[in-house]
């Protein structure tokens, strides 16, 4: 239990040092990686079952050639696609966001700096190093955060392109066997 109060404090003390907008940071990514995980989550378990409602919604029809049937086909496919998409979009904007904040914790922390400077001059360089920590802190937040984000990222909409690419493929199998 020690253990638990020690790490307690520690990201206490990293968060009161990286100032207020490093409490932001650490929002955005926490909120960032509850969607990665949701997405994670969703390929693993419902992906595979939607992709057999739909083929089977498909499978159904009495016909596969017409008009109207290749507007269904269509249909599903980009419902498949929206739900196999869902929050990618919101996910590559916390990306985004990340490195924005991290630099609105740097002009704030220099602030911080020239504030010290002004009132003080040069002679009290522990605040002015307390004010630097500010500035710098948040910025590396904000990197680390978007860094991780940017690859799984880009491994959701890998996945959620080739799952959307195969159903496409699989329901587009019945078209070529009935020419």
């Amino acid at each position: 239990m020690p253990i638990f109060f020690e790490t307690f404090d520690s990201i206490r003390d990293f968060l009161e040092l990286g100032g207020p907008i490093l409490s932001v940071i650490t929002a955005t990514i926490f909120a960032m990686w509850i969607l990665i995980a949701e997405r994670i989550l969703y390929f693993r378990t419902v992906n595979k079952q939607l992709i057999r409602e739909t083929v089977a919604s498909w499978e159904s029809r009495p016909e596969w050639k017409s008009w109207n049937a290749i507007q269904i086909r269509e249909k599903l496919v980009s419902q498949f696609q929206l739900a196999a998409n869902g929050p990618i979009p919101l996910i590559k904007t916390l990306v985004a966001l990340c490195p924005l904040l991290g630099l609105m914790g740097t002009v704030t922390g220099m602030i911080e700096v020239f504030d010290v400077l002004s009132v003080t001059g040069t002679a009290n360089a522990r605040s002015m190093a307390a004010g630097v920590s500010k500035a710098t802190i948040p910025t590396m937040a904000g990197m680390v955060g978007a860094l991780s984000g940017v690859f799984a990222g880009t491994i959701l909409s890998r996945t959620a392109g080739t799952e959307v690419e195969r159903l496409g493929e699989r329901l587009g199998e019945r078209l070529t066997l009935d020419h």
